[in-house]
């Protein structure tokens, strides 16, 4: 597996006053560099190795989340006076429980 296909990011270390680059697929391992562009060169060179190592111990590599199908759904659990509320919501929105949902995910409330 080529290591360009897992989803990484850079984030600021306010704590260690760098930039930590992160893997998703690989969240034991992050690079820590004063340069934010070293920081996400580093932790890729970092999951490269990682993966050869995987490779060379015949041990199973992460799917990158690119490659993997998802089907739009899935399950969440709430209480049910939330499900209630969350219900009345749609109601007088005049939309499904599923699109109010979906919106509130989207919009982070």
């Amino acid at each position: 597996m080529d290591a360009k296909f897992y989803t990484y990011r850079v984030i600021w270390s306010q704590e260690d006053e760098e930039f930590v680059g992160l893997c998703a697929e690989f969240p034991s391992l992050s690079w820590l560099d004063e340069d934010q562009q070293s920081a996400f060169a580093g932790i890729v060179e970092l999951v490269k190795d990682c993966i050869e190592d995987l490779v060379a111990q015949d041990e199973p590599i992460p799917t990158p989340l690119s490659k993997k199908q998802y089907s739009g759904k899935f399950m969440v659990r709430i209480p049910p006076e939330q499900h209630r509320q969350l219900a009345i919501q749609a109601a007088e929105q005049g939309i499904s429980l599923n699109r109010l949902a979906s919106s509130k995910l989207v919009s982070g409330g």
